[in-house]
């Protein structure tokens, strides 16, 4: 049987970490990576290439252009991808890729580690094999995270440990799968496209998150909604406009309206979702300005969608509403 041919892209990240002066730096190249994992040769052939070495706290949409440029360029030759990340970041790459690259039917997987993978107890050298092992299986596609044995949506994974080898959860949504004892033990079957594989490369980064704090002061409101095309705004709770702001937030957004911008409502709260039909606070508000919400969608993912759906060209708000509610890579389950 001949072995699946998987493609591994260096991007840096701690996992490609040497120690310096100033401090970890990315110095170790994808083949070197490669190279810390000898048993990889009996899971798949692996060839590798450099599409940028940077920091993830540098990550960009343009390295994520970089990114789904190099897997399209590449994506007839071979049968998957392991994408090598920074941790810190490594969760909007995961949810902009997803958006990026659509209804792939080849596996692909983004992973890095806590530590460089050339020091003692590092968690590097299991990340890495058990994304080649994902890769590598049949059942695999799409963009997914692969991480301390878990296998994690592309659009619904956080950072939630700083330090910790579990890094990475995955909000409102199970994990399809699992990587133990080098198999794949997977929990929900692999979705079935329609139409072939999409690719985009343009993100409108035009995009600012407004987290509410209590009695934080309306003349924010002024600045960023001229300055950027597209505010997100982090309520409290299931979502709502508290009452020292609405007479503003009401101001602002007629002229918002008018000018084709963009306005979304999200929750400071990780789980569960928003609701803003609950409360008066929200009710009214979204009612009066047909506001989008999140729903049950993770920051990461709204952020890199609306920069994708900002990129694109649309006959109007409707249609725009219509693609931001639209499932993709199990980002949404409720949308109202």
């Amino acid at each position: 049987m001949m072995k699946k041919r998987i493609l591994m892209l260096g991007t840096g990240g701690t996992i490609a970490c040497k120690h310096t002066d100033e401090g970890l730096s990315p110095a170790i190249t994808p083949k070197e990576l490669v190279g810390y994992i000898p048993d990889v040769k009996d899971v798949c052939e692996v060839h590798t290439i450099q599409v940028c070495n940077v920091d993830s706290t540098n990550v960009t949409p343009k390295h994520w252009s970089m990114m789904s440029r190099a897997i399209e360029e590449h994506y007839e030759d071979y049968d998957g991808f392991v994408v090598c990340h920074g941790t810190d970041t490594l969760a909007y790459t995961a949810a902009a890729l997803s958006y990026m690259i659509q209804n792939s039917r080849k596996p692909i997987v983004i992973t890095g580690a806590q530590k460089p993978i050339d020091v003692e107890n590092t968690d590097a050298r299991i990340n890495l094999l058990d994304s080649f092992i994902y890769a590598a299986d049949d059942g695999s596609r799409d963009v997914n995270i692969v991480f301390d044995g878990k296998v994690i949506v592309g659009t619904r994974a956080k950072k939630e440990r700083a330090k910790s080898y579990n890094a990475f959860s995955s909000i409102n949504f199970p994990y399809p799968a699992v990587v133990q004892d080098q198999k794949v033990i997977r929990y929900i079957p692999p979705e079935e496209y329609e139409g072939d594989v999409q690719f985009f490369h343009e993100m409108n980064n035009s995009i600012y998150v407004l987290k509410l704090v209590p009695g934080l002061g309306p003349d924010i409101l002024d600045y960023v909604f001229e300055k950027y095309q597209c505010i997100v705004i982090e309520s409290f709770g299931v979502g709502g406009i508290p009452e020292y702001l609405v007479d503003k937030f009401y101001e602002v957004m007629k002229d918002w309206e008018s000018r084709g911008k963009l306005a979304i409502v999200a929750t400071q709260v990780v789980k569960e979702g928003s609701n803003m039909m609950v409360y008066e606070v929200g009710k009214k508000v979204k009612q009066d300005f047909d506001l989008l919400e999140t729903y049950d969608m993770t920051l990461e993912a709204t952020l890199t969608k609306a920069m994708w759906l900002m990129a694109r060209p649309y006959s109007g708000y409707e249609e725009m509403k219509r693609e931001f509610y639209r499932r993709i890579n199990h980002d949404i389950m409720v949308n109202g």
